[in-house]
């Protein structure tokens, strides 16, 4: 018994010091265009754009289990290839000398970490309440769901159907967040390629382990938002 505890317990710690170690924002750069691989709170999504050209090409993501060898879990939307929503994916990884290598559909290639997930808004978030007619009204995401995906200071929003598979639009880029202020640099955008480049700031703060959001939208209507982690 004794023994089974401690393996037990050194397969915990051993898992969750790898899922610290892949933690965060990675890229790499390909011929015509950067890629970006973020991991949070159990969460994993890669994303494919040009920012020179302002090309959105693909995003990919859903839950994740991370153990010493390798990353799992469930894909949750697809932008290229809807009938792999709810399938699952396992993904092979080795980190050495602070580069990763990742396996994708046989493929293995290095990363360079932009962040390590542990500042700023990092988390897996949910909108879970938004003024309307003055009052704050609560919203339960269900199958359908907007979702954004933060490391220390990349974001990432992603409106879904995780049912259905459908995916409804999403947009990315950098972030800063400094004395209660939120800005978000747009990098990519996959309904409206004018977006990108522009910035848009809200006032920001973290109340009872929620994010209150408020400000103005790009088209200048008032906003209030409640993100959740999930």
């Amino acid at each position: 018994m004794k023994y089974s505890v401690l393996f037990f317990l050194s397969l915990f710690f051993n898992t969750a010091i790898d899922a610290q170690e892949l933690s965060g924002a990675w890229m790499r750069k390909l011929d015509t265009a950067v890629q970006y691989l973020t991991i949070v709170d159990r969460y994993m999504v890669i994303t494919t754009f040009d920012l020179e050209e302002k090309k959105f090409f693909q995003t990919r993501g859903g839950a994740a289990q991370i153990d010493a060898k390798k990353i799992s879990g469930v894909i949750e939307f697809n932008t290229t290839n809807k009938d792999e929503v709810k399938l699952p994916y396992s993904y092979d990884y080795v980190i050495n000398n602070k580069k990763l290598m990742f396996a994708i559909d046989g493929n293995s290639n290095e990363w360079t970490r932009i962040d390590d997930g542990k500042t700023g808004l990092a988390g897996n978030w949910r909108i879970t309440g938004r003024m309307q007619d003055g009052k704050l009204v609560a919203m339960n995401p269900g199958a359908r769901k907007t979702i954004k995906i933060m490391s220390g200071t990349r974001f990432q929003w992603t409106a879904i159907n995780t049912e259905t598979g459908e995916f409804f639009g999403t947009g990315g880029g950098h972030y800063t967040f400094e004395s209660g202020k939120y800005t978000e640099h747009i990098e990519f955008f996959s309904r409206d390629a004018t977006r990108v480049g522009s910035s848009l700031s809200f006032n920001a703060k973290i109340k009872d382990g929620d994010w209150h959001h408020s400000g103005s939208s790009s088209k200048g209507d008032a906003i209030y938002e409640i993100w959740s982690r999930k």
